[in-house]
């Protein structure tokens, strides 16, 4: 589905008062210049060796985030009609061994995969393989949602541009305690669904079901086929969708968490099951022969890699993902992968930013009128930073100088990630608190149709929950009558989560649960 909003048309009228074309004879020609899309001459000048000016201040602008932010360490690409024409690594790899961040450091991007991802399946279009308005199901046999319309005609675009209707934390709590990526797909079916098509839900899982639908049109598994399609092609020989391969690597960026105001190298980030849209792992160069394959509009030397049809789409709006909230504001659209905006100098700009809470932030942009992207890779916990030096960057391009203090502004939005989630994060146990009942008959097996099987058992004189393939065990503590209190820590729960876990109890013994952080989609209770 393309969208066409009201906000064409400002592009081409304002360039009919500019010429004159009002005295122009037919008015065919003229309905016919209103109705096109917007000239790339319409945009407003930039400011002379705007480009060379942006390079020349980007060390400096680099080590003064990075002093503001605390980051451990970057690395930068610039591209520019072609060539990477900046390539630079500052900071460490990590902060215990104080070993320097190279060109050649492999990062963990996160989120910027879901671009990645789409760019092959963009080769995919190209070869005939699929279409972006295939359904899923007729790539994946038994594919199904909790609504069979949506499921028989939602198609590898409508995931790809998150408006499935699927919920955005759909399948990230699976993952969160263990399940695969066939298990988490399985379950998908039992998730209540947003409007189809008319909802923009950022959902990891959706990202991952295009890739799979791709990827049984070869045959073959997705970390296989992108090896195949984009990375052996491009030479990108220290790129991967697979986790082990990030770990194999001897020049390899350590995740560092941002927790108690610092950043320290505490914690693994184990993306397999979302691969395609959280896994890939790759170098600051590899990266840029990808951007540089963009801003060629898919042409890789001799060869068209992407054909134009296949492309335009993904760097396209296909879904408003921010409304305005006034007529004077330009919303936020999204494509297939890809964020799509406006600059304010008038030209079509894409990027992605990439997180992981456990430690990594990614970002990149790219202005194809100006044949230019820059990339920015961390090792810290997104606090800014990488967006900030991207915004920077893009403003001396386009200005000479900074419109505003990107990294103060991105921090603030930022922060409100590191919050604790849970019903009770922030809270004191009651001074009233009710005596819960013998703990003996709180204990049995548990089933949840989503979650799976949990056991409640007593260790050490306390309630442990255990819940997963390879069970996570959660101590929990008395917090009211048949409310126990459970403290959550992984990537979707920052330190300082803590949810209630509230018993059924018959007076003999509990006949189910309710454990509220995993109740988002109404699927947190057990029996």
């Amino acid at each position: 589905m393309k969208r066409c909003s009201g906000k064409m048309l400002a592009g081409p009228l304002a360039a009919l008062v500019g010429l004159g074309v009002a005295a122009m004879p037919g008015i065919g020609l003229a309905n016919s210049f209103i109705l096109g899309t917007t000239p790339a001459g319409d945009a407003a000048a930039l400011v002379p060796n705007g480009v060379d000016t942006a390079i020349k201040a980007l060390p400096s602008l680099v080590q003064e985030v990075m002093e503001r932010s605390g980051v451990p360490g970057m690395a930068v690409a610039v591209i520019h009609e072609g060539e990477t024409v900046f390539l630079e690594g500052f900071g460490v790899r990590n902060l215990d061994t104080g070993e320097p961040v190279t060109s050649d450091t492999v990062f963990q991007v996160a989120s910027v995969s879901k671009s990645v991802s789409a760019t092959i399946a963009a080769i995919a279009v190209s070869e005939g393989r699929v279409a972006w308005d295939d359904p899923i199901s007729g790539h994946l046999p038994g594919f199904a949602l909790s609504d069979p319309y949506v499921a028989q005609h939602a198609t590898i675009g409508d995931f790809f541009a998150h408006r499935s209707g699927l919920p955005a934390t759909a399948g990230d709590e699976l993952e969160d305690l263990g399940f695969g990526r066939t298990a988490i797909i399985e379950r998908l079916a039992l998730v209540p669904l947003d409007p189809f098509r008319i909802s923009y839900n950022y959902a990891n899982f959706g990202t991952t079901l295009a890739a799979e639908a791709v990827a049984a049109s070869y045959g073959k598994d997705w970390e296989t086929l992108a090896e195949e399609l984009l990375f052996t092609p491009l030479g990108m020989k220290d790129t991967s969708y697979r986790h082990a391969d990030f770990l194999a690597a001897p020049d390899r960026a350590h995740l560092h968490a941002f927790e108690d105001g610092a950043f320290r190298p505490l914690y693994d980030r184990q993306p397999d099951a979302q691969a395609p849209a959280g896994g890939v792992s790759s170098t600051a160069g590899d990266l840029a022969r990808w951007i540089a394959l963009l801003l060629a509009e898919g042409q890789h030397g001799d060869e068209a890699m992407i054909a134009r049809h296949a492309l335009l789409p993904a760097l396209q709006p296909q879904v408003t993902s921010a409304p305005a909230a006034s007529l004077s504001e330009r919303p936020g659209t999204y494509g297939f992968g890809f964020n799509v905006g406006v600059s304010a100098t008038g030209r079509p700009v894409m990027n992605h930013s990439g997180a992981f809470m456990l430690g990594t932030g990614t970002h990149f942009q790219i202005m194809p009128e100006q044949k230019l992207g820059i990339l920015v890779l961390s090792n810290g916990a997104p606090v800014g930073a990488v967006e900030a030096i991207g915004s920077a960057f893009m403003d001396m391009v386009q200005f000479g100088t900074y419109t505003r203090d990107w990294y103060g502004a991105y921090h603030s939005v930022m922060s409100a990630m590191f919050e604790p989630i849970g019903d009770l994060a922030g809270l004191d146990r009651p001074q009233t608190a009710l005596p819960h009942a013998d703990l003996g008959t709180y204990e049995g097996r548990f089933n949840n149709p989503y979650f799976g099987p949990a056991e409640i058992a007593i260790h050490d004189g306390k309630l442990v929950l255990s819940l997963g393939p390879v069970p996570y065990r959660f101590p929990l503590e008395h917090w009211s009558g048949n409310v126990f209190a459970l403290a959550p820590s992984n990537e979707n729960a920052p330190p300082g989560s803590l949810s209630s876990v509230t018993f059924d109890h018959d007076g003999s013994r509990a006949t189910g649960f309710l454990v509220e952080y995993l109740n988002e989609n109404g699927l947190g209770h057990w029996e």
